[in-house]
């Protein structure tokens, strides 16, 4: 019996969140929210921030394959909100894996927290955002125009005025080169820009995230035409 209670304890201590205090030997704080008590730490390594970690109100978790964009402009943000109208809020954190001219790539994460007191969290699968453009939308692109048709609604976009080069634009519309997250209104929302060249944009999809499924998947689509 004593043997059987033992081990009980040591799997209790390997599966448990670690508690720390406000600093970790080796990282550096690069985001926090004091009024919630989250705070996240990661490695400055190559250039990037890597080897994350994330104190959750006193628990620590590792995510050692996350990447950031060390730039303070570009600097991780911290999301605590109840996006999934459970009534108990949930952690998001946002990184800039990449920027630059007409580049902005964002990766989001979402955790559930375990119980009503808030303490320990686990991640919730966030469909990604290109899986549902390509299922979803259809595009076509000429000389002319640029045709984005979601659902029923189909958007025609003039391009005429852009004067492209005929060898610089695309043989369709692309998605991917900006992938800008947020949390508006307690909703999860990510902007996909739809590119033609290299330096030419004809608008975004908008993609409106509910909690289905046991996942954040596409509540709505719309694609905004570039004013």
């Amino acid at each position: 019996m004593k043997m059987y209670i033992k081990l009980i304890l040591t799997v209790l201590l390997i599966i448990q969140p670690t508690v720390v205090g406000a600093e970790i030997e080796g990282n550096e704080i690069v985001s926090r929210n004091d009024k919630e008590n989250i705070t996240l730490y990661a490695k400055k390594i190559s250039g990037l921030f890597r080897d994350f970690k994330i104190n959750f109100k006193g628990g620590l978790y590792s995510r050692p394959f996350w990447i950031s964009e060390t730039n303070p402009t570009y600097a991780p943000q911290i999301i605590y909100e109840d996006i999934n109208k459970d009534l108990k809020k949930e952690l998001i954190i946002i990184l800039t894996k990449g920027y630059g001219t007409g580049v902005l790539w964002e990766d989001i994460y979402v955790f559930d927290t375990l119980n009503k007191s808030g303490l320990g969290i686990n991640e919730v699968i966030v469909d990604n955002p290109l899986a549902i453009i390509h299922k979803k939308i259809k595009t076509k692109l000429t000389a002319k125009k640029a045709e984005v048709i979601v659902g029923d609604k189909e958007c025609s976009v003039d391009i005429t005025h852009l004067e492209i080069k005929p060898e610089n634009l695309f043989n369709d519309i692309g998605f991917g080169s900006i992938i800008d997250y947020e949390v508006k209104d307690n909703e999860l929302i990510v902007s996909v820009a739809g590119q033609i060249s290299p330096a030419s944009f004809v608008g975004n999809i908008v993609i409106v995230y509910e909690f289905r499924d046991k996942m954040y998947q596409a509540k709505s689509i719309e694609f905004q035409p570039c004013k």
